[in-house]
């Protein structure tokens, strides 16, 4: 009897470890400066594979079965870390200090008045000309086991970019064998501040970047969407999404309304790049987006703590941004989905607010799940 437990227990162990999922570390290669970039690519069971390197907390890569088991990788990008600082496209990047737009670039907080740069025409973008994505940060652990993990680190000085305070970040990373990459964002601060953290990922579903996602069907848990002005800043109001081009409460195609120039604000966006308020209570995780590819039959759920969900069609993609294997990217060939607060949030009382403050732990949670 004794043996025979023993054995059992061997066997059992034996099957834990062939399930656990897995973290290498690796160099990948170096920028012209001659600073040393490396990757850690996590792995499961069940053939998905995420690939995370220092420069950006960017996701370089995510390989993912498609209904036949064929492995493809989903996620637009570069095949070299030298290239993502040459071509500052956000591609799967870790994106702040504030992820999306400040209009003209100002702010203010208890009376005093803060100025970023502004990159994006009259307003500031993604954390300014030297973001977060375009910093190196520091890999803090790897490990292996029932989750895969890897932990970033980066401190932002106090005045960089602008942004008061100095902050201490981490980007943590997980893969499961239930095929959910968690993407968790953490941050303190010394002073007051605004604080928006995101990943930037371009997902195309269908492995193949010759093919667009304009047949992608998509679900947005959301009731109200963000307009914008012209300069993409939103107008402060919260519009029903029913009976617009915006309404994804039940499965829609992106091709179907996104051309369709009597609606304002698809051509203020050139499609869609407009902040949908996910429904339910921010700060719990919960449903906020699902992306069906028809032809490989692979489908991405998301989930997220975040109160808004920035829907963007890559619509500034013109076909001279040229990625993994040299391929052209274009107009329409990808979706990102960015979870954060609002657009232009620091400027707009009524929207959930972007401050941290001295003793607060800013999180922002992401599950990307595919089936």
């Amino acid at each position: 009897m004794k043996y025979a437990i023993l054995g059992a227990l061997g066997v059992l162990a034996t099957l834990s470890a062939a399930n656990a999922a897995t973290a290498t570390r690796a160099p990948f290669g170096q920028l012209a400066d001659g600073t040393k970039v490396e990757a850690v690519t996590l792995s499961n069971g069940a053939g998905l594979s995420a690939k995370i390197m220092t420069l950006g907390a960017t996701l370089q890569s995510l390989v993912v079965p498609d209904k036949a088991g064929h492995k493809d990788d989903v996620v637009l990008g570069y095949d070299t870390a030298a290239e993502y600082l040459a071509h500052p496209d956000f591609f799967g990047a870790s994106v702040g200090r504030y992820a999306n737009r400040i209009a003209k670039g100002k702010f203010s907080i208890d009376g005093k008045n803060f100025t970023l740069a502004t990159n994006d025409g009259p307003n500031s973008l993604h954390g300014g000309t030297k973001g977060f994505d375009k910093r190196m940060w520091k890999i803090d652990s790897v490990t292996s086991g029932a989750d895969a993990k890897v932990v970033f680190s980066y401190v932002s000085a106090d005045g960089e970019e602008g942004f008061p305070g100095e902050l201490k970040v981490t980007a943590t990373y997980s893969l499961n064998e239930q095929n959910e990459l968690k993407l968790e964002y953490r941050a303190t601060t010394s002073k007051p501040t605004v604080l928006n953290l995101t990943n930037h990922s371009y997902f195309n579903l269908s492995g193949n970047d010759a093919r667009d996602v304009m047949g992608n069907m998509v679900t947005l848990h959301a009731e109200r969407f963000t307009p914008v002005d012209a300069t993409l800043i939103p107008t402060g109001e919260r519009r029903a999404v029913a009976g617009t081009a915006f309404d994804f409460r039940a499965p829609h195609r992106v091709g179907d309304r996104i051309r369709d120039a009597r609606d304002t604000q698809i051509r203020y966006g050139r499609g869609y790049d407009h902040n949908f308020i996910v429904d339910g209570a921010a700060g719990s995780l919960r449903p906020a987006a699902v992306v069906q590819e028809p032809v490989s039959g692979r489908t991405l759920e998301m989930s997220v703590s975040a109160p808004g969900i920035q829907f963007y069609t890559g619509n500034f993609l013109d076909g001279t941004f040229f990625g993994k294997g040299q391929r052209s990217y274009r107009q329409g060939d990808s979706i990102c989905l960015e979870p954060g607060v609002f657009p232009d949030a620091p400027n707009h009382a009524d929207f959930p607010t972007a401050r941290l403050n001295p003793g607060q732990n800013y999180v922002n949670t992401i599950v990307y799940k595919f089936r």
